[in-house]
C-alpha cells in the first residue's frame, strides 16, 4: 500500500489559501510578505521531491501549477513522476503536454484504488478542497505542516468542520525555526 502525503503550508489558525501570491485573496503571498525568509526552514519541500514518486492534485491546482511548475528548477523533482489529478470536469485535452504523465481521477474511490497499487509515496499540494475530502474519507496517511506564525482569518482551511471521529496522529519529526516556522510531520495512528 502507497502512502499518502499531505504537505501544506499553513497558518496557526489553519489557512492554507494563497501562501504564494494567487490573486482574489486579501492575504495573498502571506508565505513572503510576512514571514523572514530562511531557506532551512524549505528544506523539507526537497526532500518531498527525493521522496515521493508521484503527484497528486487537485484540479484547480493542476490548472495553477502545470503552466509554471515544469519550467521551475525548484521542482524539477515533479517533472518526470506520474501525475494524478482528481477531478469530475477536468478533460484530456485540457492537460499540459509538457509535465509527463496524467492521469484523471473521478472519485475517492479511485485515488483508494490507487494507493492499493504498488510504488512509493504520493505527495499532495495544494488542493485544500481535495485535502478535505481525502482527509475526511481516511485516505490521508501523513501531514507534513510547515506552520506560519501568523493568524489569517478567513480564509480556504486545510481540515474539514465535519463531524467525525477523532483521528490520532503521531508527531514524528518536528523543527523550529529562527522566523518562527514550525516544521510538523504527523503519522496517521491506524
Amino acid at each position: 500500500m502507497r502512502t499518502l502525503i499531505s504537505t501544506a503550508f499553513i497558518s496557526l489558525d489553519g489557512v492554507v489559501e494563497a501562501p504564494g501570491g494567487e490573486p482574489g485573496y486579501r492575504n495573498s503571498g502571506w508565505t513572503f510578505n510576512d514571514v523572514d525568509f530562511l531557506p532551512e526552514a524549505y528544506e523539507i519541500k526537497g526532500r518531498e521531491q527525493e521522496e515521493a514518486t508521484a503527484l497528486l492534485l487537485g484540479r484547480a491546482s493542476y490548472e495553477a501549477f502545470s503552466p509554471v511548475w515544469p519550467d521551475v528548477a525548484d521542482f524539477a523533482g515533479y517533472l518526470a513522476m506520474p501525475k494524478y489529478v482528481v477531478s469530475t470536469t477536468l478533460t484530456e485535452d485540457a492537460l499540459v503536454p509538457n509535465w509527463g504523465e496524467t492521469t484523471i481521477l473521478r472519485s475517492l474511490d479511485e485515488v483508494a484504488a490507487l494507493k492499493e497499487t504498488d510504488g512509493g509515496p504520493i505527495i499532495i499540494h495544494g488542493s485544500a478542497t481535495l485535502h478535505r475530502h481525502l482527509s475526511d474519507a481516511g485516505l490521508i496517511d501523513r501531514y507534513h505542516l510547515l506552520v506560519f506564525p501568523l493568524l489569517l482569518g478567513a480564509g480556504k482551511r486545510l481540515f474539514s468542520t465535519t463531524d467525525k471521529p477523532t483521528r490520532k496522529l503521531k508527531l514524528t519529526e518536528h523543527a523550529t525555526y529562527a522566523n518562527g516556522l514550525q516544521l510538523n510531520i504527523f503519522d496517521v495512528v491506524r
